[in-house]
């Protein structure tokens, strides 16, 4: 057991490495130009120029900020109205047709319409963040809430609790899995709202990077910026799965 838990990092990190020696190695050994993929040492290099001239940090903190920003509203709203929704079932039939009428549609779509609303300015990809965040998480929420168990409903309706008691005590509690599993998904788009919203009209951060970077066939910033908007997606969804190990510790997990 100890040995298969210390071999799999150890594994994982040679994995790590010989990626980053291929990298360095084959580009070079195919002749393959640097504006098209450029070395390891050179993305390196290229990333500590970012960091002195281009005033890298506070693009990674802009980034970072709207994608957390938007996956806690797009989340949040998600949540609520998926719950109100499975708490009506007139209104969920009511609205259901909108609702997957919008799922449907390409929310990266919405991107130059939210440009030509509000301008060159953070609230577009804000904006388009918030309803990638959306949907996962009110689909999750709103099938969930469809699943609950009727008898423990009924249980409870006998012991006189209130509308409230029964959605705090048996409802919500029912559905935290479900909630958390959307969150998860949500926690990776978020980072994909973002980078579409700084791509199409954004003047700061790593998708503007990435624009910039394409616009002046500079393969290292481009790659640079991809690699950043990538830890910061993973960072979300770490702080993601640190919640739900803490909500949901009472679920037995299943051991390899």
């Amino acid at each position: 057991m100890n040995s298969t838990r210390l071999g799999q990092p150890l594994m994982t990190f040679a994995v790590l490495v010989g990626v980053v020696v291929l990298w360095e190695i084959l580009p070079t050994a195919l002749d393959v130009p640097r504006f098209i993929i450029p070395t390891f040492s050179q993305t390196l290099a290229e990333f500590q120029r970012m960091w002195m001239q281009e005033g890298l940090l506070a693009h990674v903190g802009s980034t970072a900020l709207y994608t957390a920003l938007g996956f806690v509203i797009g989340s949040a709203l998600g949540a609520v109205i998926g719950y109100l929704l499975g708490l009506s079932i007139f209104w969920e039939k009511v609205l259901s047709p909108y609702i997957l009428a919008l799922q449907i549609a390409p929310k990266v779509a919405f991107a130059p319409l939210f440009i030509m609303w509000f301008g060159f300015n953070a609230i577009p990809k804000l904006l388009v963040t918030v309803l990638i965040v959306f949907f996962p998480v009110l689909v999750n929420v709103l099938q969930s809430m469809k699943t609950v168990d009727r008898d423990t409903i009924n249980l409870a309706r006998a012991y006189s609790l209130s509308r409230a008691q029964i959605f705090r005590k048996v409802e919500f509690p029912s559905t935290l899995p479900a909630l958390l599993a959307g969150l998860r998904i949500a926690s990776t788009l978020a980072v994909i709202g973002v980078t579409v919203g700084e791509l199409v009209g954004g003047n700061r951060g790593l998708g503007f990077l990435i624009s910039y970077g394409s616009g002046q066939a500079n393969a290292a910033m481009v790659f640079n910026a991809i690699i950043l908007l990538t830890l910061i997606g993973i960072a979300l969804y770490s702080a993601v799965v640190w919640a739900e190990e803490r909500l949901l510790h009472y679920i037995p997990k299943a051991h390899s």
